[in-house]
């Protein structure tokens, strides 16, 4: 009995460290308003922090588009490791639990097993491009409306994640194949 409360007590440090996990310097603060409709449609992986139901993937899109039932539809696509490899699509549905802040939503690719989708950075001009995340410092993507962008914002968008805390050097480029437009110099 004397050791297994020994063993006890030494392992509060171990779940205490665990449960008190350090969360990025600002927090998974999110953008102060999103207008849904505004940010629906397409967009291009610039960059993003590497997970296994990406691996692998380039050309990477996610498109969003409203449902009648109120909830939006994700479609995830891309290729496995080249553009002449395999297509792959990952079909989820979103829900924003709190109409009054569509910054914070929630998705789910299997069931009722939601993950949060952070919106925390955003182009509110023109919804061209957005930093997103999630209530941990586990995921991070930078998105784009074209397949190109340009290094000024890139670099903006990495300064502001390592403000929130976030190691971006994990971060990977996603390769896309840009567009015929793009390629004559108007990336984003």
């Amino acid at each position: 009995m004397h050791n297994k409360l020994l063993l006890l007590i030494a392992c509060i440090p171990v779940f205490a460290a665990c449960q008190n996990k350090p969360q990025p310097a600002a927090g998974p603060e999110t953008v102060q308003s999103v207008d849904i409709e505004r940010y629906l449609g397409k967009w291009y992986e610039i960059a993003r922090f590497p997970h296994s139901f990406e691996k692998d993937l380039i050309g990477v899109t996610a498109t969003y588009t409203r449902r009648k039932d109120g909830y939006i539809s994700v479609l995830n696509a891309g290729y496995k490791k080249s553009f002449e490899g395999p297509y792959k699509e990952a079909r989820a549905i979103a829900k924003i639990p709190d109409k009054k802040d569509a910054s914070k939503l929630k998705v789910s690719f299997f069931l009722f097993f939601y993950a949060d989708y952070y919106i925390l950075e955003l182009d509110t001009a023109k919804y061209q491009y957005a930093l997103v995340g999630s209530s941990s410092d586990n995921f991070l993507w930078i998105l784009s409306r074209s397949p190109l962008m340009k290094d000024d914002i890139y670099n903006m968008l990495i300064e502001k994640a390592v403000a929130r805390g976030y190691k971006v050097e994990n971060l990977i480029k996603v390769e896309q194949k840009p567009m015929a437009e793009f390629e004559q110099g108007k990336t984003l």
